[in-house]
């Protein structure tokens, strides 16, 4: 259940980054990106489950790889606002959310038989996102701080955490090619919607060659909503 946690004297308390004052183009770009792939996975998901339930049969086959990530039901705030709580209030740099996007679709990819669709890709997207960070950010907030801002349990997050490395083999490493090829595949996906824009590139190449049910209201308070299943 996502659920606001108890927050203890050795982490602030939430508040957004005063050093950011505009979103992130590449938020606007990866929420475009999602949205398309959730819609479109969510109507296959429902047009199985219907022939399957003709049938007598369960979506089993669909697999059981993203179970862990999976809410009651889709949460109520959306993917745009998601992204944009999770950079407003962690202080990840843009980089961090296309690694989290690269750790999906290695996910994606790995386990072909799963779909990432509106019940699990929020847990999937602050469970990466905070992956990232870890692997390319000096400074981030720790497990309680992002569990927070995304809605979950410190426990819960923690067991995320694991499982997400588990099911990406460790595979976590992100070279400076990959990460370029990925900015560039977002950009296209822009560009066939009729909209040119350039994904921020801050960081270096070696940053990444040495790396070895919620509902948010929308306020304008300095400190985030309560997050409640």
């Amino acid at each position: 259940m996502l659920t606001t946690v108890g927050y203890n004297h050795h982490s602030r308390q939430l508040e957004p980054s005063l050093a950011e004052t505009s979103t992130p183009r590449v938020l606007t770009i990866l929420s475009s990106v999602l949205e398309k792939l959730v819609a479109r996975n969510d109507r296959l998901r429902d047009s199985l489950s219907q022939q399957l339930d003709e049938l007598s049969l369960s979506l089993a086959p669909l697999g059981k790889s993203f179970n862990a990530f999976y809410g009651v039901r889709a949460p109520n705030i959306s993917i745009p606002k998601y992204l944009e709580r999770l950079y407003k209030f962690t202080d990840c740099s843009p980089s961090c959310f296309v690694v989290g996007y690269v750790y999906i679709d290695r996910l994606v990819h790995r386990h072909p038989d799963s779909l990432v669709i509106s019940l699990n890709v929020h847990r999937l997207l602050v469970t990466s996102v905070m992956v990232a960070s870890k692997m390319l950010d000096d400074d981030h907030y720790n497990n309680a701080f992002f569990a927070r801002v995304g809605g979950v349990s410190n426990a819960e997050l923690n067991r995320l955490e694991l499982e997400l490395l588990s099911l990406l083999d460790f595979g976590v490493a992100v070279s400076s090619r990959v990460f370029e090829f990925y900015c560039l595949h977002l950009e296209r996906e822009m560009m066939f919607n009729g909209v040119g824009q350039k994904i921020e590139r801050a960081i270096t190449p070696s940053a990444l060659d040495d790396v070895t049910e919620i509902s948010v209201d929308d306020t304008q308070s300095s400190s985030p909503p309560q997050i409640v299943d």
